[in-house]
């Protein structure tokens, strides 16, 4: 079967867009080709800096004929009625349809429409002008005279060539023929710019990426990268060096050459008394070049650098290498400036002495002083939620109430928590602003600190996603999840919640940093009291009562927005354990438990404890039966409720007949009991034990006794046992929506 060669050839498409812009590539096509009629057998893209390839195998040289009936108006039809089923059908005349006959129906139209197949050649000429013009790159260009035409041709850079072609493995293939803004496709590409700028012939993929290989161009992105990787390391290792290996920064750099050569560079030993941290950064933003580290020192590193050339230099990359280490010197050299200024005094201390009282902050201390200015200048967190100052105050007196929940010492907590926006003013982060709380930390620990107090303003900002580590220090523990509450509770009472997609606040990730500190380091946290009393009034509507709802904790009022928080919590901790692993069904009945209030519901590990002992349950023989016989006991009971059958108000023993009805009526009593003990001293797997007692007697139920019987008042009694079996298992989870 043919094969078809596509490449796209442009001047440049940066290295952040390749990847999606190739997938993009083979989605448009294969969707077009199987839209078209035609099927493949395999699509696989390519990227470089400069082009776009796809290699398409096994395509049908021909789409397929079709014949298609499509039913029309009564032959009596008004006439709008019968020109429209022209229009859909494609018929210029009523003639061209044929009349059938329906006994019932009278005589009705029909068009019989016959669709010749067509060559694949002729429908990718005429599928790939539309996908080349709509291309969905984020950003694109216009160049050249055509440019000031109406309708010419965006691309990410100017396009320069484009190569179709199409054919048999066994056959010479064809140049599938069509033209975009002037530029005609063809069989002829170029390989590096430099080394290989002749026009190449080329006819299938398979000759094709050996003659680029042979013009110095490595097609495959993978094997640009497997390239850099091996002989960096190689490198590195052959001068008594290890490489620091970054895969974001390998993924840019092999989307920046299309000929990788891996040289060494260096600068001056002094700038390695900059942090790690930094010099790396330095060197990998400005230079996108990788930092080494001597052999078997994994904290420390060298002043060798390695660069990605793209060319074979005739000096051996003399040149390059140098041009490159003169850059990253100017930059050090500014990086070391920074590091030094931080750890100075500000030129305006004197201006800064209320906000240093204000927070007992000690002006002789750097980063006190950064602390001290961030108040000073009123920097905005947000408009509707006042300052950064403003914010710190708030989670320093968070962290203080949530560090006995989490063993922390208060004073180191809210020291930390006071501490932790500090670097938001230094130099170094400024210009790396990734490194907040990483240079906090750096700062706190220079100025004598406690470790744990260092620990968390690095830590409060993490996990930073799903595989990022979660704090364990207790102090960090507690200004993490003040840090994120705050963000939370603050958002949701300007109600800016996320919407759809769009999240601009990450409060989907602050929100999942939550329950992964709780679950993961096994807090015990009610979110709703915590929440209620940080919900910061003073950024709500002046008819605060009007958000306020009429669900009850604990005696008292709940705040509206802050039930909707909860909510937030639970659909995240969905995801989360999902994630993990658990049943979807098993979280809902859980959350559905008891009277199913989103206020009953507010303690995030709980709930994680509850899923986990109910999938325990459900795992063995009696879990089954007894979801099996509890099911069967809810649907009659919501059965006969539907159709408006009395059910007694509370279970009468006087009126049981069947010793089965009795020791069902013990057995709730019982479980009732027990469940809830075990539920009060947070013991699920007992609480689950208990539940599983009522599998025998439940059986023994329905086996021996007839639930619907003549007598009103013996039917109305056994419903209202029934009622019992939902109402005790109901403290755990709602069986009903576990799925058999």
């Amino acid at each position: 079967m043919p094969d078809l060669l596509l490449e796209l050839r442009s001047e440049e498409i940066p290295a952040r867009m390749q990847r999606k812009a190739a997938g993009d590539l083979k989605k448009l096509v294969t969707d077009g080709l199987v839209e078209a009629g035609l099927t493949y057998e395999a699509a696989t893209p390519y990227w470089t800096p400069r082009r776009l390839t796809l290699d398409v195998r096994g395509v049908t040289a021909r789409s397929r004929d079709v014949r298609e009936e499509r039913k029309g108006p009564r032959t009596d039809a008004p006439e709008k009625a019968i020109d429209g089923f022209l229009r859909a059908a494609g018929l210029s005349s009523i003639n061209e349809a044929e009349v059938r006959s329906d006994p019932k129906k009278g005589d009705f139209y029909v068009a019989v429409i016959e669709r010749k197949g067509r060559p694949a050649e002729e429908i990718i000429a005429d599928l790939m002008p539309g996908i080349i013009r709509h291309f969905p790159w984020p950003k694109s260009m216009r160049w050249g005279k055509a440019s000031r035409n109406p309708g010419s041709l965006r691309w990410v850079r100017p396009l320069q060539s484009i190569v179709c072609t199409f054919g048999p493995e066994t056959e010479e293939p064809v140049v599938v023929d069509f033209e975009v803004d002037g530029i005609r496709a063809s069989n002829i590409t170029y390989g590096h710019r430099f080394h290989a700028p002749d026009a190449i012939i080329v006819r299938r993929f398979d000759d094709y990426a050996k003659s680029l290989e042979a013009a110095k161009v490595v097609l495959d992105a993978e094997r640009r990268k497997r390239i850099i990787l091996d002989d960096a390391k190689n490198l590195a290792f052959a001068n008594g060096l290890e490489l620091v290996e970054d895969e974001a920064l390998l993924e840019e750099v092999a989307g920046l050459v299309e000929w990788p050569v891996v040289l060494l560079g260096t600068f001056e030993e002094d700038y390695l008394s900059i942090p790690s941290e930094v010099v790396r950064l330095t060197i990998r933003a400005n230079q996108k070049c990788f930092v080494t580290r001597p052999q078997g020192e994994p904290e420390m590193l060298s002043n060798r650098f390695v660069i990605t050339a793209n060319i074979e230099a005739s000096d051996g990359g003399e040149k390059i290498a140098y041009g490159n280490g003169k850059v990253v010197r100017a930059r050090l050299a500014d990086a070391l400036y920074f590091w030094k200024t931080d750890q100075a005094n500000l030129p305006d201390l004197g201006d800064l002495r209320d906000s240093a009282e204000k927070f007992g902050l000690d002006l002789q201390r750097p980063l006190d002083q950064r602390m001290a200015r961030l108040d000073h200048l009123n920097v905005t967190f947000h408009a509707k939620l006042g300052t950064q100052g403003e914010r710190v105050e708030r989670i320093r007196q968070l962290a203080r109430e949530l560090a006995p929940l989490v063993g922390a010492d208060p004073d180191l907590a809210g020291r930390a928590a006071l501490l932790a926006k500090a670097d938001l003013q230094t130099e170094v982060v400024g210009e790396f602003p990734e490194l907040q709380g990483a240079m906090g930390r750096k700062y706190a620990e220079l100025q004598g600190e406690h470790p744990s107090v260092c620990a968390a303003i690095e830590e409060h900002y993490k996990p930073l996603g799903p595989s990022d580590v979660v704090p364990n220090d207790p102090v960090s523990i507690a200004v993490a999840l003040a840090d994120k509450l705050d963000t939370l509770v603050g958002f949701w009472a300007i109600d800016e919640k996320p919407t759809g997609s769009k999240d601009p606040y990450a409060l989907r990730r602050a929100a999942l940093g939550v329950i992964r500190i709780v679950v993961e380091n096994g807090v015990l946290l009610a979110l709703l009291p915590t929440i209620q009393r940080h919900r910061m009034e003073k950024f709500y509507p002046e008819d605060l009562e009007s958000e306020v709802s009429s669900a009850k904790k604990d005696g008292q009022r709940i705040d509206g927005r802050m039930i909707n928080l909860i909510s937030f919590f639970h659909d995240r901790l969905e995801v989360y354990l999902r994630d993990r692993g658990a049943r979807y069904d098993l979280i809902d009945a859980v959350l559905a438990s008891g009277s199913g209030d989103v206020a009953a519901n507010d303690d995030l590990l709980l709930i994680v404890r509850r899923v986990e002992a109910l999938s325990e349950l459900l795992g063995t023989e009696d879990g089954k039966n007894l979801l099996a016989g509890t099911n069967r006991a809810v649907s009659i009971v919501a059965a006969e409720e539907k159709k408006g059958t009395r059910i007694a108000e509370s279970v009468n023993p006087g009126l049981f007949t069947e010793q089965a009805e009795k020791a069902l009526y013990a057995a709730v009593n019982q479980v009732e009991k027990d469940a809830g003990h075990a539920i009060q001293n947070q013991d699920f797997s007992a609480a689950m034990k208990a539940l599983a007692t009522l599998r025998e007697p439940i059986d023994s139920f329905f086996e021996e006794v007839l639930v619907n019987v003549e007598d009103d008042s013996v039917r109305a009694n056994r419903l209202a046992l029934l009622a019992r079996i939902r109402q005790a298992t109901g403290q755990v989870a709602d069986f009903a929506k576990i799925a058999d």
